[in-house]
């Protein structure tokens, strides 16, 4: 008996993700970043070695079988645009099964898109030539593994208008942060508010909030309704956290869909890291034994661009000048000569050179760290050339002093510019 019934299930669940259009919206700025998102957009930065940050969202669309994807892009799109044609658009060219990308193009009116629900309003006639049966909106700036199958089930059995994918976080992480919601003893949704500075606890829990992940699942005529609506709306600033959930929560059915972990029904792994200490710590969390996100998991893959690199290698085994990592993820490309790399993440095409010391450092891809180096809890941005000798981390005010950024709880942030090494020309 059990068996028929899950395959049912499982049916019911795969018609709604082949009926459903999912819309990434990856225009996002991400200013609480600072340099490190002054030449990208949020989505395009990199994460976990390898990685950028669009694709988590990109793959739980596609291992959950959502294969129709659209990405809103804006800010700064170029390296997300390449990385999207490289790696995201060899799905079957079909009208079942594509990645389009959606750029800011002044399709209605003469207009950028000016907030989340303008980005969807501008991109309609697109939309309409997919005759969804439903439109998944995602935000396309967090890391996290969730299959969205699940949420589409539960927002077509409560007859929800709209659903909103929530998770419990610290009220102190989400205050000036993240929309804040409160729900009644069914999920359904009763308030909102987009980026409060003290928000509303979880009633008996004083310390937590309910967040908004930015994932919102609406039928399709609702969603047309409701940003044509606000279009013609004066005053508003065409966002969904800030006018329409507040809108429409009174006269119509938003229910709340906390985001679980399938396997314990405990606080699903979601983070936001849209600040440099949260980048730094999400990248940390990963070089643990059994870290909460993981990576090597070939039931939930989560796809990338494969650029095509040698083997990571590590050479010279002197008493003095060993290339070696500890507790560490080195990805393909890179060189470890005479050096020491413990506790770090190194992205692509990195290069260590001998007698340096890199600790509880995040260095993207293609940086080369000169010899006698000292590294410590720091990002070294992409393409960066560290000069020998150099102390990283070390010293907070000389650091400053030289121009880099030192967050409070001490994260040091080296860009190419801030070393005079201007890869990105203006003139």
């Amino acid at each position: 008996m059990d068996a028929p019934e899950q395959l049912d299930d499982a049916r019911y669940v795969s018609r709604l993700t082949r009926d459903t259009l999912a819309l990434i919206l990856a225009g996002g700025q991400g200013s609480r970043l600072f340099e490190l998102t002054a030449w990208r957009a949020k989505p395009s930065l990199y994460f976990g070695g390898k990685l950028r940050i669009i694709d988590f969202p990109l793959s739980n669309c596609v291992n959950s079988g959502i294969r129709r994807i659209g990405v809103l892009t804006q800010y700064k799109a170029h390296s997300l645009i390449r990385h999207l044609v490289h790696g995201w658009t060899a799905l079957r060219p079909s009208g079942r099964e594509f990645v389009e990308i959606l750029p800011a193009s002044q399709r209605i009116g003469g207009e950028w898109y000016r907030g989340t629900a303008d980005a969807v309003y501008q991109n309609l006639d697109i939309i309409r030539t997919h005759k969804p049966g439903m439109v998944l909106i995602l935000a396309g700036d967090h890391v996290y593994k969730m299959d969205y199958g699940p949420l589409l089930a539960a927002h077509s059995e409560t007859g929800a208008d709209m659903t909103v994918c929530c998770i419990e976080v610290p009220i102190a992480e989400a205050a000036g942060a993240l929309g804040v919601m409160t729900v009644d003893d069914n999920g359904r949704v009763i308030a909102f508010d987009e980026k409060p500075e003290n928000p509303t606890p979880i009633p008996g829990q004083t310390e937590l909030c309910l967040a908004s992940m930015g994932n919102y699942v609406f039928n399709t005529d609702f969603l047309y309704e409701q940003v044509i609506k606000d279009a013609d709306t004066p005053g508003t600033s065409h966002d969904f956290g800030r006018d329409i959930i507040p809108s429409i929560i009174n006269k119509y059915h938003v229910q709340a869909y906390p985001f679980r972990d399938p396997e314990t029904g405990q606080q699903a792994y979601w983070r936001d890291v849209g600040t440099l200490d949260a980048f730094w710590d999400a990248n940390m969390e990963l070089i643990s034994v059994t870290p909460q996100l993981n990576l090597y998991d070939d039931r939930w893959p989560i796809l990338s661009t494969q650029e095509q690199l040698p083997p990571a290698k590590f050479v010279f085994d002197d008493p003095d000048r060993r290339g070696i990592a500890i507790q560490s993820m080195v990805s393909a490309g890179c060189v470890v000569s005479g050096a020491r790399v413990s506790r770090s993440v190194l992205f692509s095409n990195v290069r260590v050179r001998s007698y340096s010391q890199i600790d509880d450092s995040v260095i993207l891809p293609d940086a080369e760290i000169g010899r006698h180096c000292r590294i410590r809890r720091a990002i070294i941005d992409r393409g960066a050339v560290i000069a020998e000798g150099t102390e990283i981390g070390i010293d907070a005010e000389a650091d400053r002093a030289r121009g880099f950024r030192v967050t409070k709880s001490g994260i040091t942030l080296v860009t190419p510019d801030m070393l005079g090494q201007h890869l990105h020309f203006t003139r």
